[in-house]
């Protein structure tokens, strides 16, 4: 019984150590597509409804605006917002905010169950290459006990 524990608990540390070496790339990664994809079809797709009111489109609409750069000066950028319409095209509800956090969390979501499952898969593997290499130590300093006698 208390081999089937050790055994239980080295496994969920090893996996903790997996998802977190996996998840310092893939976690980031995701969080950059979603902030990336903010202004895509898929995302106005899948966050629109969650944000306009019933019975409007939403839409994302573009602008031109400034920002600064990190000597301070003006540079042009591009300015997205969430608008959502009524059927007669009129603007109801303008979100400049929401909707994007709402979708790079979406897409974190994402890329934090993919980490859980590739730190699933490659756990076992971990385990067997870590525990070859403490049994290869361990009969390394057997056999330099039994010549040093």
């Amino acid at each position: 019984m208390k081999s089937s524990k050790t055994g239980t608990i080295s496994g969920c540390i090893v996996w903790v150590i997996a998802f977190g070496v996996i998840g310092t790339c893939i976690i980031p990664v995701a969080a950059l597509v979603g902030g990336l994809s903010s202004g895509s079809g898929p995302a106005l797709k899948v966050v629109g409804p969650m944000v306009c009111p019933e019975n409007t489109t939403p839409k994302i609409h573009t602008y031109a605006t400034t920002t600064f750069d990190e000597n301070g000066f003006e540079t042009p950028a591009t300015g997205y917002e969430l608008q959502c319409l009524d059927t007669k095209g009129k603007v109801v509800k303008t979100d400049p905010v929401a909707y994007s956090f709402i979708w790079i969390g979406i897409v974190a979501a994402i890329g934090f169950v993919l980490t859980g499952i590739l730190a699933f898969a490659f756990a076992a593997p971990a385990g067997v290459l870590i525990s070859r290499l403490f049994n290869r130590n361990k009969s390394n300093n057997q056999v330099i006990n039994i010549e040093t006698k």
